[in-house]
């Protein structure tokens, strides 16, 4: 799907895309870096709007130096900063962007209809966009990269600005372009659980260098260890700190999620490790809520190692939902 060899971008002193060698498969695919990483910047070298200053690139085989304009003919893009013009309706819109990617008026109207239905907006499609909300806004967005039915769309931190619910919402239309209409997507965000719910793999850049490129499954894969959580009962919060210690007694590794936890974190080591689980609970008469083993987080694996460990990662950060799993689980 996306190519690219050696490709740097300079603006002056400032290198924002530094010798990034990559191949993007088809799929939904997060592009992942801090803000100032260079994803803004290598999307729009991808689309033939900014030349590269050495390196070469190609999107669905097409060469970015010199096939812009084909490239963004078959591409759809959604910037990440606010452009809509205020006094226009959504439907004029997006039918203006569909009929400057190639579309005659008939289809682009036909399309328009489609994409904003798909989006959500299609109530709401003749109102000035002016009094949109930001979700809206970012619908609107959305559904002009999809008019001209691209191979590919390349979105721009699409959940900015957005409360939970509409990140939500954002992340459910972006894997359905993914899953159901078959669209592949370069998708970026500076949000690891983001990408970590709606992508089949991601590229880590830092400071615009590439740091890794691969699948969710193999960054998000079963750990060696087992999350329990327990019912306390009448022990005043005390029954995971009780089974901890019955753990530890049974030659069980145990890491506890805290004073006032209900969860602990137990060293895997073969189904010797479940019953040891059960028997402890059952001996100390406390329910067990659940004995599940534990995945990676993908804002563990690119956190930066202890002091003295080797350089530090990608200024990434977890979602909240990440922040606040890795609270209940005693792992931030």
């Amino acid at each position: 799907m996306i190519t690219t060899v050696g490709l740097t971008k300079r603006y002056g002193p400032v290198t924002a895309v530094d010798d990034l060698s990559v191949d993007v498969a088809p799929g939904v695919v997060g592009l992942v870096g801090a803000n100032g990483a260079g994803k803004s910047t290598l999307l729009k070298v991808l689309l033939g709007l900014l030349p590269a200053t050495s390196g070469t690139a190609s999107v669905l085989g097409l060469d970015v130096a010199t096939q812009g304009e084909e490239i963004r003919a078959r591409v759809g893009y959604m910037p990440e900063h606010d452009c809509l013009p205020p006094d226009v309706s959504a439907t004029e819109f997006v039918v203006h962007m569909a009929r400057m990617s190639g579309l005659p008026t008939t289809a682009a109207r036909e399309r328009t209809a489609d994409t904003l239905r798909h989006v959500g907006l299609y109530e709401e499609r003749y109102r000035p966009m002016g009094g949109y909300s930001t979700g809206m806004r970012q619908r609107v967005k959305l559904a002009q990269a999809l008019a001209h039915d691209p191979q590919l769309v390349l979105l721009d931190e699409p959940t900015n600005g957005l409360d939970p619910a509409g990140r939500d919402d954002m992340l459910g239309l972006v894997r359905r372009i993914g899953t159901e209409f078959g669209i592949s997507v370069l998708v970026t965000s500076h949000l690891l659980g983001e990408l970590e719910r709606v992508c089949d793999a991601v590229v880590v850049v830092d400071g615009g260098r590439l740091l890794r490129s691969t699948s969710t499954a193999d960054l998000t894969a079963a750990s060696a260890l087992l999350v329990v959580e327990v019912e306390d009962g009448d022990r005043d919060g005390r029954g995971a700190q009780l089974l901890a210690g019955a753990l530890r007694d049974a030659g069980v590794v145990v890491h506890p999620g805290g004073a006032a936890s209900r969860l602990l974190e137990v060293e895997l080591a073969g189904d010797a490790t479940y019953d040891a689980v059960r028997d402890g609970a059952a001996r100390l008469g406390l329910g067990l809520v659940r004995v599940q083993q534990r995945r990676h987080r993908m804002a563990e694996v690119f956190a930066p190692p202890a002091a003295g460990a080797g350089a530090p990662g990608p200024a990434v950060r977890a979602s909240d939902d990440d922040q606040e799993v890795g609270a209940r689980v005693g792992t931030v």
